[in-house]
């Protein structure tokens, strides 16, 4: 996908009208939104849908993650097109149903993004991580603050999950929200991915824990799902092993 303007449809103010019907609190910060949190899950025992779909879908510019309402899925936007995907059998199923909710959910509205090729030495999810700030920062984007990115191509692996309730009806801690996930693993499969970089939401919208993290003293920044190229799956990346030929994008600001 070469970096190109995307139009528009679904503005902000309608994203706030929707919310407004719910009465939870959107956060604007940085160049996103996001309302609710992942901590909410352990502080109530419960897995409650605030975040209407509707709200983050829509718009051809809108990018968003989260995760659905009773740990039954994980939601994708991706160009204003939801990819929800439920664990149902033994296997899982992927609509695109926008009259849905989330438990938490980050997402953005960007019509310009600059693309740039991802070196061959950026090959681990600690890599990415790593390379996404500092090309952020070299772009005029205030790291400091929360920011969208999005990455394409086709990995060499991609580790992944979906929530699914394996609860059985007991308040969700820690253990139990770690239980609830069905594993899956995408090899040389071509795909997009739709991040989030923060290092002050830990507990919101980004993992306080993830597996593509190996070294202890680095901290969790970015929030990851894919969607493959022939739209037959989605869902929350937790690690990842990037190949060459693939390419990083990131929000166009004033003078890049």
């Amino acid at each position: 996908m070469k970096a190109k303007e995307l139009v528009c449809i679904v503005g902000c103010a309608a994203s706030f009208a929707v919310f407004a019907q719910v009465g939870s609190p959107v956060h604007h910060e940085g160049l996103l939104e996001y309302c609710g949190s992942q901590k909410s899950i352990f502080e109530t025992g419960k897995a409650e849908g605030v975040v209407p779909l509707a709200a983050m879908s829509g718009s051809a510019a809108t990018f968003g993650v989260g995760a659905a309402a009773g740990l039954d899925g994980e939601i994708t936007v991706l160009r204003g097109s939801p990819y929800v995907t439920k664990v149902r059998g033994d296997h899982y199923a992927l609509d695109h149903d926008p009259n849905q909710s989330a438990v938490f959910a980050v997402w953005t509205t960007q019509s310009q993004w600059v693309e740039q090729a991802i070196p061959g030495d950026v090959v681990t999810y600690q890599d990415l991580q790593r390379f996404i700030k500092d090309r952020a920062i070299t772009a005029g984007i205030d790291a400091a603050k929360p920011f969208p990115f999005l990455l394409t191509g086709t990995p060499v692996e991609v580790k992944w999950h979906i929530n699914v309730d394996r609860t059985e009806g007991k308040p969700i801690d820690s253990q139990l929200f770690a239980k609830s996930k069905a594993s899956f693993i995408a090899v040389n499969q071509a795909m997009d991915i739709v991040g989030f970089y923060s290092e002050h939401h830990p507990g919101i919208f980004i993992s306080v824990l993830a597996p593509g993290i190996k070294d202890n003293s680095v901290e969790n920044a970015i929030h990851i799902h894919m969607v493959t190229r022939d739209g037959q799956s989605a869902g929350h990346i937790d690690d990842v092993v990037l190949s060459t030929g693939m390419s990083l994008l990131l929000p166009k600001v004033a003078g890049n």
